[in-house]
């Protein structure tokens, strides 16, 4: 019994290194798999609609055709059409003949097959700014299913930017699947533009609805086509459900865009009083102070405005990192230099001219004209540029058609906050009851001991320095050029004139009243018409109310 074992191992022995002999590759790789390499496993590539005949209409020179490649590939929605369209947005596809070949590496591949493809004479592929976009829009589709949240963000914003229907199934995914409280109204839209066609008509009274519910006026174009007879009298949209909610959706928003536009008509006018009240708020002080017409008012402005360029190219210069933080140091500069300014031209020539109207009025007329020509002399004839910081670039959107701009806003609270400053100093310090009581009567001030001629001076200076405030604001807005203040400097008057000479709180409201008053009328009659409209009507109120809105009380004026 134990021979025929050891007789049937040894066997088996034999048995196996005869097999090891007969397949020695099979051995080896037995004993090492590291020794030879398994046949590779055969590539799977998916599905796709798309052939290399659809896509040779890139290639060619029908721009028509090439759109609709474009379309067919966005709604593929396959990896190959989302590498063709991301080689086509990057410009990198070429075209091999009638083929299309994108980069892989160092070599060119068949977008479909991924096949090498000998791209010697391969040439660029020509789109036009509108195959652009709509290559953009498709390349960014792809992403609406993305996990990352910004990357949703993205692709919905470069999508509402070009809606096509071609993406409608895909948008159909993204908005079943998407959950983000922010993202979803957005997505609403997006599918609410690419629903607008859809077979189902209870799809497209949703989407009309939608389009409705956003209020965004833009959107009207759309609806339009719906309600619009054709040439032979029908309507392109046959189903009449669909054409009655698309009138009640048309009839929301042209009352959107009416809302949007007198909310945008009346922050214009704010926005131009803010910059009136900067430049009336000095000459109120000083017109109503020393009776002075004084047309170099304007030139304080323009002071304000270059003292403001010249600080943020000290800044641009030596302290490039804290160029954001410019306009701190702008602001009290302003008001120094035009402060300086106006103490000077009040001492040396405007002193002399009390109670001569017309001299005055002349005579500073002449020094506009001569600090004009010494600030063109000093920096040339051409406008130059103040860049606003960072932080006032942009703007809040409040309406889906309106868009209120950072630097508008800032503009509007600094004069706010420069009125406040002004009633402070007014009111609440020795000056400022010194000069009440010179503008309300000027002989008892005197007699009770009060130095008219100083008082007189600080105000002029103070005034002077208010409107250089105004020019360091109008320097936001647009550029700097030596005829800054010749535009303001009717319309500062009339806001004094109207609101009363010498009160503070007339200033105010004759500013933003003339502000919103020809923002009103400027889309009705024209720039030009609105102003003359308005002069007409200060014309006639102060025939009727000559002491103003606001009367200045006091022995002077009673008298």
């Amino acid at each position: 019994m134990i021979t025929i074992r050891r007789w049937t191992a040894a066997a088996l022995v034999l048995l196996s290194l005869g097999a090891a002999l007969i397949t020695p590759g099979t051995a080896a790789a037995a004993a090492d798999p590291g020794a030879a390499t398994a046949p590779a496993a055969p590539t799977v590539v998916t599905p796709v609609s798309i052939t290399n005949a659809d896509l040779a209409a890139l290639a060619g020179d029908d721009f028509d055709a090439k759109a609709q490649a474009i379309d067919h590939l966005a709604a593929d929605g396959s990896p190959q059409a989302a590498a063709l369209l991301k080689a086509l947005a990057d410009d990198s596809a070429v075209a091999v003949g009638e083929r299309i070949a994108i980069p892989d590496g160092d070599r060119y591949v068949d977008p479909i097959t991924g096949a090498t493809v000998k791209a010697d004479d391969a040439g660029s592929l020509t789109l036009n700014n509108v195959l652009r976009a709509k290559v953009a829009t498709a390349a960014a589709a792809g992403a609406l299913l993305s996990p990352d949240r910004d990357a949703r963000a993205r692709a919905i914003d470069t999508m509402l930017q070009n809606p096509s229907p071609a993406f409608k199934s895909l948008v159909d995914k993204a908005r079943a699947k998407e959950t983000d409280p922010a993202l979803k109204p957005r997505l609403d839209q997006l599918w609410a533009q690419t629903a607008l066609h859809d077979a189902d008509p209870a799809k497209r009274r949703e989407a009309i609805d939608l389009i409705a519910a956003a209020g965004d006026p833009q959107m009207r174009d759309l609806l339009l086509p719906i309600v619009a007879k054709q040439a032979d009298g029908t309507y392109a949209e046959s189903d009449a459900s669909v054409r009655g909610a698309a009138d009640i959706a048309l009839t929301k928003l042209a009352s959107a865009q009416r809302r949007s536009e007198f909310f945008g008509t009346v922050f214009a006018g704010l926005s131009l009083g803010s910059v009136l009240l900067l430049a009336a708020l000095g000459l109120a002080i000083t017109y109503g102070l020393i009776g002075v017409i004084n047309m170099a008012h304007g030139e304080f402005l323009m002071v304000g405005a270059y003292a403001t360029y010249v600080v943020q190219t000290l800044f641009q210069r030596f302290l490039p990192g804290a160029f954001d933080w410019y306009l701190v140091a702008a602001v009290p500069a302003a008001f120094l230099v035009a402060a300086a300014l106006g103490l000077v031209l009040e001492r040396t020539v405007i002193k002399h001219l009390y109670g001569r109207p017309l001299e005055t009025l002349l005579t500073t007329f002449g020094i506009s004209l001569l600090l004009i020509q010494a600030v063109r002399t000093l920096f040339g004839a051409q406008n130059v540029e103040v860049v606003n910081p960072s932080w006032m670039s942009g703007g809040i959107a409040v309406l889906p058609n309106l868009m209120l701009p950072y630097n508008r806003i800032v503009i509007l609270a600094f004069a706010l906050v420069v009125v406040a400053l002004t009633w402070s100093v007014l009111n609440l310090t020795r000056l400022g009851l010194f000069i009440r009581a010179v503008t309300q009567n000027r002989s008892m001030a005197a007699c009770v001991g009060v130095k008219t001629g100083r008082v007189d001076s600080y105000a002029f200076a103070f005034g002077a320095g208010i409107a250089g405030l105004g020019g360091c604001a109008l320097s936001q807005i647009g550029n700097v050029g030596p005829d800054l203040g010749q535009s303001y400097i009717i319309d500062s008057f009339m806001a004094v004139v109207l609101g009363g000479v010498g009160q503070l709180a007339g200033t105010i409201v004759g500013a933003f009243g003339l502000g919103i008053a020809n923002k009103l009328l400027e889309p009705v009659w024209g720039a030009v018409l609105a102003k003359i409209a308005v002069l007409i009507l200060i014309v006639l109120f102060i025939q009727k109310r000559p002491q103003g809105m606001f009367a200045l009380k006091g022995r002077s004026a009673e008298a």
